[in-house]
């Protein structure tokens, strides 16, 4: 796309005017600005397009194997081991990365902080899709998603917590996604449509606060359930709420500065000169409050094990295996950030950011599915959970690029207050 951008005048579209003072059209904003021939060259130009084409080759037909012949077919589930990768990694890894899109619009719209407006909407893509592909990887693992409202609605469970994270996960979608729609309706040129959801906004805001605020504990405290099977290290049944709220906080922030990154690298040409210069200030400023968080979450791991007079497990094997991930994915990326932060570097503030990313990842992980069950055998997915696994979070991708490419989430829509 860099090649186009760079010899043809009417690329990237960033109003609804062309060069010669027509209208583009909706099909032609589909497409960049390009022919159909030229959009087709530079589709097949990208080789990430190919990876992703053997992905789906591969990933298809297996999911359409899960859903013709059952969960059994693909995975290696069992009473043991109820929950892999699909709640593993998309559900329980992905929603905390998502939480991004409650504290930026708390940050810009209820805390007045104007500074951080270029990457706010970024921010609240970032939630809305980690959202919204956390739910596509719980209804492949539950399979009949046409079954969806009636535990919502027909068989109600109010006492029961994950009745809580359903209802929670679902009305937060909607909030995010009315969040989301006045870049939509910029680029649709609808400025009714997004005033009314302008004027809006602070219940938006509000709600989702408390939404994401519930639920994001509320999936910790599923894990109360099963007090016998997960190891005592990752489980404190007064504590395991907000062990997932707080680290949802820094991995909220740092998937924001990952993303950036990322969208900085290898999609320059579709951001605006105001994002790109602002980011480091804005990574900075980012990773700040996930240095606060990332305290407090260290803190309290610690006052959970003194709580519940767990130190002799610390000296197991299981117990080293819980300091390294403490040490990797929580202590490390802390020293890199009050490094960075005081000496002003941003590239030191993004590997660390990186290194929260996988280590959130890995403690989901470590959660449902390796300590789980610890003292009777580990299991290993299926390859065929895994190519699901790819294949849903490829999809993923694939949309937030898509997205990104067109509407004004990196960029400022031109002609319009």
């Amino acid at each position: 796309m860099k090649l186009f951008t760079n010899n043809k005048q009417e690329v990237p579209i960033v109003d609804h005017c062309k060069p010669d003072g027509s209208k583009w059209s909706i099909t032609e904003k589909l497409l960049l600005g390009l022919s159909f021939q030229d959009y087709k060259k530079q589709f097949f130009r990208n080789p990430f397009n190919w990876a992703f084409i053997i992905i789906f080759l591969i990933g298809t037909p297996i999911l359409i194997e899960r859903y013709l012949f059952g969960l059994g077919t693909v995975t290696h589930s069992s009473s043991d081991y109820p929950w892999g990768l699909f709640l593993g990694f998309g559900l329980f890894g992905m929603v905390p990365l998502s939480a991004s899109g409650f504290m930026l619009g708390t940050t810009v719209e209820l805390f007045g902080r104007k500074d951080f407006h270029p990457i706010e909407r970024l921010a609240l893509l970032n939630g809305l899709l980690g959202y919204f592909f956390a739910v596509l990887f719980l209804m492949v693992d539950l399979g009949m998603p046409w079954r969806l409202p009636y535990p919502m609605f027909v068989s109600l469970g109010p006492a029961a917590v994950l009745f809580l994270v359903a209802w929670h996960v679902a009305t937060y979608l909607s909030v995010q996604v009315a969040e989301v729609l006045p870049s939509f309706f910029e680029w649709l040129g609808w400025l009714k449509g997004k005033r009314a959801i302008r004027s809006m906004v602070l219940g938006l805001t509000v709600s989702g606060i408390i939404l994401s605020t519930l639920h994001q504990g509320a999936l910790g405290a599923l894990f109360t359930y099963a007090p016998g099977k997960l190891h005592p290290l990752w489980l404190s049944a007064n504590f395991q709420w907000i062990h997932f709220f707080c680290s949802s906080i820094f991995g909220g922030l740092c998937m924001v500065i990952v993303v950036s990154t990322l969208i900085k690298k290898f999609m320059a040409w579709r951001c605006d000169d105001h994002f790109l210069e602002t980011l480091d200030n804005l990574s900075l400023g980012l990773a700040k409050g996930a240095t606060l968080a990332m305290i407090t979450y260290i803190v309290i791991k610690f006052v959970a094990i003194a709580h519940d007079k767990e130190w002799a497990y610390l000296l197991t094997g299981w117990g080293q295996y819980y300091l390294l991930e403490i040490t990797v994915a929580v202590v490390l990326p802390l020293i890199l950030c009050v490094w960075a932060i005081r000496n002003d570097n941003a590239t030191v503030v993004r590997f660390a950011a990186l290194i929260v990313v996988l280590g959130i990842i890995w403690n989901r992980l470590n959660t449902a599915l390796i300590c789980y069950n610890w003292h009777l055998y580990q299991e290993i997915p299926h390859w065929k959970e895994v190519a699901i696994t790819v294949l849903v979070y490829s999809s993923y991708i694939i949309t937030y690029r898509f997205i990104l490419y067109r509407l004004p989430i990196v960029y400022e829509w031109k002609g319009e207050k």
